[in-house]
């Protein structure tokens, strides 16, 4: 049996938390046991109302008193995961949790140390969106790609599913989007083993609460350059 940590950090989800969850919760795929964490980030709207109203939808609730980026939730997310792996999952509905049984396929059979969820690769559904952001996430793939020689075809999806081991909370020292890249680039060096599976995508327009924006990716791009030069320790698991 392998455990596994669903990490859902929120921010203003009152719209999509409840029936975000209940997907979550109604995944059930043999050889893997599901923890949610979810991490209310000093939610303004009535978030943690609805969260403290359905408490059979996660197995732990952590409500930071102020507002901290969605990294500094996923530090605390972190702290109290307890599965062998983690895996993010965004609290909008972009991101079908039906996808899990792909994503933990590679670790049930393959055991895998990483594996992302592309919505580039024969993605099964996909809703149309953003050139733009297209464009820059084909240009942050390409950065990360040549920085890390290796072959990633989305690297900023939700879906990271990882080994807990890899990735230790207090070591993070970003705490906007551009934490997920400081986590990936520190996943390409330290992994053994690392899968990409298709998923579906349903990406929200800004007007039904999509927050990312182009600039966030200048500080993405500065730190996979950074990442890339600077010394990855994780114990025995550090390999190049």
């Amino acid at each position: 049996m392998v455990s596994v940590t669903v990490l859902v950090p929120a921010y203003n989800e009152e719209q999509t938390i409840i029936k975000l969850l209940e997907r979550v919760r109604a995944q059930s795929v043999d050889g893997v046991q599901i923890e949610v964490v979810v991490v209310d980030d000093a939610s303004k709207d009535s978030t943690v109302s609805l969260l403290e109203g359905r408490p059979d939808l996660y197995d732990h609730l952590i409500k930071r008193e102020q507002n901290g980026g969605k990294g500094a939730a996923v530090r605390d997310g972190l702290r109290k995961a307890s599965g062998d792996y983690v895996l993010f999952q965004d609290a909008d509905l972009e991101y079908d949790p039906a996808d899990y049984a792909r994503l933990f396929e590679p670790v049930l059979s393959l055991d895998a140390d990483v594996v992302l969820g592309s919505r580039l690769v024969a993605s099964p559904i996909t809703r149309v969106h953003y050139f733009w952001h297209k464009v820059g996430n084909t240009f942050l793939t390409l950065l990360f790609n040549v920085m890390h020689n290796t072959t990633f075809t989305d690297i900023y999806t939700c879906y990271v599913l990882f080994r807990k081991d890899l990735i230790e909370a207090d070591e993070l020292g970003t705490s906007g989007w551009e934490q997920h890249a400081e986590i990936l680039s520190r996943l390409a060096r330290s992994a053994r083993s690392i899968y990409e599976v298709p998923i579906s995508y349903f990406g929200r327009t800004y007007e039904e609460g999509k927050k990312i924006r182009a600039v966030h990716a200048i500080a993405v791009a500065r730190t996979i350059m950074l990442e890339r030069l600077r010394p990855v320790s994780n114990g025995n698991r550090k390999l190049r």
